[in-house]
């Protein structure tokens, strides 16, 4: 998982958004150190308590802006917790997690449904 995606990243109200480069291995670290797979699922599959990512229709401006000021039960994450690049790096490693196999394509789940 050692891709850099280049992503766009808000930097704030008063300036515009500016190109950050997002490492998914260091995205990976973070999740786990701010434990956000408590609530996000290891690989951003969502749980009881948070939403899925992975494969979630964001860009990073809007990423940044929901984990700066959520709704619901999240707590905020300002840029005294994780930084911009944190978020970043964190965006990257969200975006390389692969998308959840379809239930047609898992021979156990089809047996389930007969």
């Amino acid at each position: 998982m050692g891709a850099t995606v280049i992503v766009n990243a808000a930097s704030g109200a008063q300036a515009p958004a500016a190109a950050l480069v997002g490492n998914a291995e260091t995205g990976k670290r973070l999740y786990e150190k701010e434990t956000c797979f408590f609530c996000h699922g290891t690989a951003g599959q969502g749980g009881s308590d948070g939403a899925r990512l992975a494969v979630v229709a964001r860009n990073l401006q809007s990423f940044t802006r929901y984990v700066r000021q959520p709704s619901g039960r999240m707590p905020a994450f300002t840029d005294r917790v994780l930084s911009d690049q944190d978020l970043a790096d964190i965006f990257a490693y969200v975006r390389s997690l692969p998308q959840a196999k379809a239930v047609k394509d898992i021979p156990l789940l089809e047996q389930l449904k007969k």
